[in-house]
């Protein structure tokens, strides 16, 4: 792959989550658009049924514009409605922090603060006090209330306000419904629909970029055999070899994932892409039967070349030639190889990433994701030793460390980590659908992938696969 078409590739995919983003976030607010709005064009929070045995509820807030909202903000925005409804008559009032406080000094009250979106989202803190001197009605420093009928609506201004809700004689026992909110169905829309234009926009480009970073060549005659689903007599579809390196640097292993930081960078956009392409795939596959070829290149290239920075960095620690920025085969100690299916089962699609590798799953995360061990403590309860990174990671450890300390890594550990990781990446590409052989509960050990032949289709030879072969046909 030329250096042009990793940038396709990456910038494609920097484009493909930012067209996401827009689509979530446009959706987002058209649901609330559709859902939030009420007849007056006002968008509402849910309503939150309050509720307490003290004499008041209140929501204290800074507002800072920085400068006239007239100036950069639709005047329906900064004009606030709060409906309050309750079996007995209410009071509800917005004033300057501080004199609500001073009015409130000594007085039992809640302060609401509002967690989440949600109409449960909210807690209450106490404030232990009596009941005030006189009712909310009386004090004249409110700059809006209402009383009875429950509903006002404020203009906002800078500085900092409190809102409050009491029973209009201002004794105990609060019980109110309460919503809040702005005029802004209009721009709610307008905004929405306008992130989802431009997200079909930013989609295309991602799709242009995607196609231009993936697409093949013109085929050799070897590469249009395998389209047609002539099967290789090895009859292996992933192949994993790697060359332990016998002149391997004592302490380089310490610092080689430093090293490798760059490649962890492009690798993560890389992945990032082969998710998405691997979507398309999918689809493809369901219609088609087909697994597209400039995909399954580009995705085979992506798993290739992680394939030799963990046999570098992190997941062997086999040879110290630092790993080559391509995602075509290059003369490394590390190869990777995934033949080419022809035709899959489009039945075999909808269920073998997720429910038909369940069993390597629960193996795999072991190998790669973390041990942990149980021990009672003397107290009776359970302590937790959590050892991260996996089997593969803690071998790979202990073969740094045989290396530091005696110069030589050990063969049967060597032999052991690549069985290990050669699972690990027959399970991954069974999962991204590049196969429909099921990966054997078997550990190949060895830098050589010993794994027998596999007698194709219609093979009269007599042999039988070692593999589990699920067998799923959609009509």
């Amino acid at each position: 792959m030329r250096p042009g078409k990793v940038l396709a590739v990456v910038f494609g995919t920097i484009f493909a989550l930012t067209a996401i983003g827009l689509f979530v976030g446009g959706g987002a607010l058209l649901w609330t658009y559709a859902t939030q709005r009420n007849a007056d064009d006002y968008v509402m929070s849910p309503e939150y049924d309050l509720s307490t045995n003290s004499h008041a509820l209140t929501v204290t807030g800074d507002i800072d514009f920085g400068t006239e909202p007239s100036e950069w903000w639709p005047d329906s925005l900064t004009t606030v409605r709060v409906e309050v409804s309750g079996e007995q008559p209410l009071f509800a009032g917005i004033g300057p922090a501080d004199e609500v406080t001073a009015y409130l000094t000594g007085v039992g009250y809640d302060e609401v603060e509002i967690t989440g979106p949600g109409s449960d989202d909210f807690e209450l803190t106490p404030v232990e006090g009596t009941q005030p001197t006189t009712a909310p009605t009386d004090e004249s420093f409110w700059v809006v209330s209402t009383s009875g009928e429950g509903t006002l609506e404020w203009e906002l201004e800078d500085g900092d306000w409190t809102a409050v809700i009491m029973n209009a004689d201002g004794a105990a026992g609060i019980s109110a419904t309460v919503e809040a909110g702005f005029q802004a169905g209009a721009l709610l829309l307008a905004i929405g629909t306008g992130m989802l234009l431009m997200g079909l926009l930013v989609g295309g480009a991602a799709a242009a970029l995607l196609v231009l970073g993936t697409r093949s060549e013109a085929l050799s005659e070897a590469r249009a055999a395998d389209v047609a689903g002539v099967t290789s007599p090895k009859g292996t579809p992933v192949t994993v070899t790697g060359e332990l390196d016998p002149t391997l640097t004592r302490w380089m292993w310490l610092i080689k994932w430093i090293l490798a930081i760059p490649h962890f960078v492009v690798l993560a956009f890389l992945w990032t892409a082969f998710v998405i392409m691997t979507v398309v795939a999918f689809f493809a596959i369901l219609f088609t039967g087909r697994y597209p070829r400039s995909i399954f290149d580009f995705n085979v290239g992506v798993m290739r070349w992680s394939w030799r920075v963990q046999f570098y960095a992190n997941g062997v620690l086999g040879t110290d030639r630092y790993p080559p920025f391509s995602i075509d085969d290059a003369d490394y100690p590390a190869h990777l190889e995934i033949e080419y299916p022809g035709e899959l089962s489009r039945g075999l699609a909808l269920v073998k990433w997720w429910l038909l590798a369940i069993p390597h799953y629960i193996i795999v995360g072991l190998f790669t994701s973390g041990l942990v061990w149980w021990s009672n403590d003397l107290a009776g309860g359970d302590a937790v030793l959590e050892i991260g990174g996996g089997l593969i990671g803690l071998l790979t450890l202990v073969a740094g460390v045989a290396l530091l300390f005696s110069g030589r890594y050990p063969q049967g550990l060597f032999d052991l980590v690549m069985g290990l990781n050669r699972w690990v990446l027959r399970v991954a590409a069974y999962a991204a659908l590049m196969t429909d052989e099921y990966p054997p509960f078997r550990l190949d050990l060895g830098g050589d992938d010993p794994r027998p032949a596999t007698p194709s289709r219609g093979d009269d030879s007599g042999g039988e696969s070692t593999a589990i072969q699920p067998e799923l046909t959609a009509h």
